[in-house]
């Protein structure tokens, strides 16, 4: 599937003559691609926490197969993520910077970006000190702060894909599982209030596509002979 390209208007601009950007259509918003799923339930059940299962351990279970399924989804698409094709790491009007330990900022490629993400995230989730897997050993106190970060930086990847690279996905019929892990994902991330609204806003639209419940579908009453 090509993405269409941006449509010139004529006429006047702006007072500062400056005409406004024409917004790109997101492809990924189409009736005919949102309804695409690899499940039919309610994800929610999937995240609520358990009675018997502590807070924290919950977290990590999830957590870490959520980095894994991205890291996999990703892998799906990165030979057609270069530093070519995607010279930053966007999402919608959005340029995602990354912050080294000491804070300091640095634009770099998507795949550049990604790779800083999965290599980071990865050395959090196997330190032992960070997600234990001992019985008895406790989680850290900085816990619930590094979950949100990780988060964080895995609904970037995700944006990323769906903004940059959603026609790819969908020529290798994988649209249907990215709809249905971001759908996880976020509905995972609303259950614990792990990110911040406004840092999900720029895919409010898609999140709204794929959060709402697909119609029951028509039953087929053609009795077999």
């Amino acid at each position: 599937m090509r993405r269409l390209p941006s449509l010139k208007r004529k006429g006047k601009g702006k007072p500062n003559g400056k005409k406004p950007p024409t917004e790109e259509k997101k492809h990924y918003l189409d009736a005919e691609y949102t309804k695409v799923r690899v499940v039919d339930f309610d994800l929610k059940e999937l995240v609520v926490l358990p009675r018997e299962i502590d807070l924290n351990e919950w977290l990590a279970c999830n957590t870490t197969t959520f980095f894994n399924l991205i890291n996999l989804q990703y892998s799906t698409i990165s030979e057609f993520c270069t530093g070519d094709t995607c010279p930053a790491m966007t999402a919608c009007n959005t340029t995602y910077f990354w912050y080294d330990e000491k804070g300091k900022k640095t634009k770099c490629t998507a795949p550049q970006y990604v790779d800083f993400v999965m290599s980071s995230v990865q050395k959090l989730v196997t330190d032992e000190d960070i997600f234990p897997t001992k019985y008895g050993k406790e989680f850290p106190n900085t816990f619930d702060s590094l979950v949100k970060k990780i988060c964080r930086y895995l609904f970037h990847v995700l944006a990323h894909i769906y903004w940059s690279h959603y026609k790819e996905t969908v020529a290798m019929d994988l649209h249907g599982h990215l709809n249905t892990l971001y759908t996880h994902f976020v509905v995972f991330i609303r259950e614990f209030n792990l990110m911040d609204p406004k840092e999900t806003s720029i895919m409010d639209d898609l999140t709204e596509a794929l959060c709402t419940p697909l119609p029951p579908q028509p039953q087929n009453h053609v009795t077999e002979r």
